[in-house]
């Protein structure tokens, strides 16, 4: 008993010293998840409070580089919804090391994660998603301008927790209704260091993945969609882009449109149909039931991709639920009267902010000298690339800024992975071949590249040295 009880100090005064020398938050420290594989980067999860008073608090996810993580950048990622999670899309579908396996009882190692490149933080976001919190119910009541101001307080004191990573370059990232909420916190911080005589945050670059960015352009864009891939007939095709208006278009639908135009979409709906994944047009759905929502700018079923495990989000879901895994994460502290779901059933997002034009934002962050990458998924008919390249190349007229990388090829592995073009060398638009809505999930190759790209500061090259016979 006396050799364990000292045996159990050395092993006590030894994690002590590891957190003493590196700075981290040991109690943070994820020792081991239930069923993962060994590996040899380490994790932390835990809880930031934004507003003690409150009771309101973030929940996060935080895993260092696979290697040299001292020397790597840090990246941060959100999943949009709005309300939906960081944690169960990117961390855990996505981009992040470890997937759930088939029995939902353990993980596998995802050999494309983003931590090869740069180290990793997800949040959930705002209050009321997953293991994020309020004691105050009021606090489910929110929209844009909260969320940005919560994810400001929680990054200040994050730094303060991880003080080694406050001199790193920091690279904001998100898909879908993160298109809203990473160019807004970009701007909260770009107003922090403004303002700030202290610690300033070292942002260099945004990169946001089929990204809502204007919903006049995008809604529009979603017929054209299903138009050009024969979705949809020609004569409802026509009769969209010709009797309907979409200049006034909100998340209620177009305003002062014709009976004509109403008819048209509905139809174009039903058309399409319910066995039809929007985020991802040629792969199929998850029997028996339809997979949820994986994120909620349309009410259609979703599916989920073929050659990966169709069935992800039910595994995901079961996994999250075992109390061994919140342990280990350090999750669900306030033992929440609800179970961990993918997106928030507490949650009173605005219905209006949605209709935000970004593009002013992130006219300001490139006039701040920060590089703005939007990467596209081809096969996604929710928010298509049709409307982002749109939009993109207006905003670069807006800047004033001439094409330095014309429209064309880029290449992973011999193939190509998509097609890119570069404005004023600070805004980059990207294709991604045969992704959907969640890019990293559908094409984790060629996302990984692009990614890698985008952190070191790279073009996605517009060559290949494998020659083409014939």
């Amino acid at each position: 008993m006396g050799m364990q009880w000292f045996c159990g100090l050395v092993l006590l005064g030894f994690v002590a010293l590891l957190g003493c020398v590196h700075g981290e938050p040991l109690e943070d420290l994820v020792l081991r998840l239930p069923g993962q594989p060994k590996v040899s980067f380490r994790q932390f999860a835990g809880y930031i409070d934004v507003d003690e008073k409150a009771g309101r608090s973030l929940f996060y996810y935080f895993v260092e580089a696979e290697e040299d993580a001292k020397n790597k950048p840090l990246t941060l990622w959100l999943n949009g919804g709005p309300g939906c999670s960081s944690l169960g899309g990117g961390a855990f579908t996505e981009l992040g090391p470890f997937f759930p396996k088939g029995d939902g009882q353990g993980l596998v190692r995802n050999s494309k994660s983003w931590n090869k490149a740069s180290n990793l933080l997800f949040i959930e976001s705002p209050a009321g998603v997953g293991w994020s919190y309020s004691n105050t119910p009021s606090d489910y009541t929110c929209g844009d301008e909260s969320t940005a101001m919560d994810m400001h307080m929680f990054l200040v004191k994050w730094f303060d927790k991880y003080p080694e990573y406050k001199s790193r370059d920091f690279f904001l990232t998100g898909e879908s209704y993160s298109g809203h909420y990473i160019p807004q916190l970009a701007i909260a911080l770009l107003d922090h260091n403004m303002h700030s005589t202290d610690f300033k945050f070292n942002i260099k670059g945004v990169a946001i993945g089929n990204p809502l960015l204007r919903l006049d352009r995008d809604a529009p864009a979603i017929y054209e969609f299903f138009w050009s891939h024969g979705m949809i007939s020609d004569e409802i095709g026509l009769t969209i882009m010709n009797k309907c208006d979409f200049d006034d278009y909100t998340f209620s639908g177009p305003h002062n449109v014709t009976t004509i135009c109403n008819d048209a979409i509905a139809e174009a709906n039903q058309v399409v149909g319910n066995y039809i994944n929007n985020y991802d047009v040629i792969l199929d759905v998850c029997y028996p039931s339809i997979v949820e929502q994986e994120l909620r700018l349309r009410k259609w079923a979703t599916k989920i991709s073929v050659g990966v495990d169709v069935c992800l989000s039910y595994e995901r879901h079961y996994y999250f639920n075992l109390p061994p895994v919140q342990k280990a994460l350090h999750a669900n502290r306030t033992k929440l009267p609800y179970e961990w779901s993918m997106c928030s059933s507490v949650l009173n997002y605005s219905g209006t902010d949605g209709n935000i034009n970004i593009l002013p934002l992130l006219k300001r962050i490139i006039q701040n000298h920060i590089p703005v990458w939007v990467f596209s998924g081809d096969q996604d008919s929710v928010v298509p690339l049709l409307g982002s390249r749109t939009l993109v190349r207006e905003l670069a007229h807006d800047l004033n800024f001439k094409v330095t990388v014309p429209y064309g090829a880029w290449f992973h592995q011999g193939q190509v992975g998509g097609w890119a073009t570069e404005y004023g060398n600070l805004l980059t638009f990207a294709t991604v071949r045969g992704a959907a809505h969640m890019v990293p999930y559908a094409q984790p190759g060629r996302a990984l590249h692009l990614f890698s790209s985008f952190v070191h500061g790279s073009r996605l090259p517009n060559t290949t040295k494998i020659p083409i016979d014939g």
